[in-house]
């Protein structure tokens, strides 16, 4: 079993909190729009961290992320890119992969907005962490963690860091 800490759009800013609600996590994965190579860095320091590039990450970023990540955890095949959509509504540069090999889970970005959809379709659970920095219009920052064990994604939790301001 491993212990996941999902977020995304963090757009180069760190909250302590990130650290606090991710303390027992065995990793870390963004879903790109990281932001910064500091940021980054941050998250590699805490813990093992596996990411992709957003649309608004730099050539720097872009050098150690790439902008599909396909990977095995336990069991389970996980496929992470920023922009890719949701079920019934892939993004066009993904749509063709998702329906020749789709993954177990399929993590994306991009939208700010969290969901957490089962594609009956394509029997392939979809996350969406929506997002955990300050840029952006969404009013309230979000992190996801759950567990996978063997092809199973259990205890999927939601934490609302509040709203989009920096005093917390």
């Amino acid at each position: 079993m491993k212990r996941i800490g999902l977020l995304s759009d963090t757009h180069s800013y760190w909250d302590e909190r990130y650290e606090k609600y991710f303390a027992d996590v065995d990793e870390v994965w963004h879903a790109g729009d990281i932001g910064s190579t500091e940021l980054a860095e941050r998250f590699q320091a805490f813990k093992p961290f596996r990411a992709v590039c957003g649309n608004c990450d730099g050539g720097d970023l872009r050098r150690m992320f790439p902008d599909l990540l396909r990977f095995k955890c336990e069991a389970a095949d996980i496929m992470i890119k920023h922009i890719g959509g949701y079920p019934g509504n892939y993004d066009r540069s993904i749509v063709g992969r998702m329906y020749t090999s789709p993954p177990d889970l399929f993590i994306s970005g991009h939208s700010h907005i969290l969901k957490i959809l089962y594609d009956k379709t394509l029997r392939c659970l979809h996350i969406n962490p929506g997002a955990a920095g300050l840029q952006g219009w969404q009013k309230v920052r979000t992190l996801v963690r759950f567990t996978v064990d063997g092809k199973e994604f259990k205890d999927l939790e939601v934490i609302e860091l509040g709203e989009k301001r920096k005093d917390k």
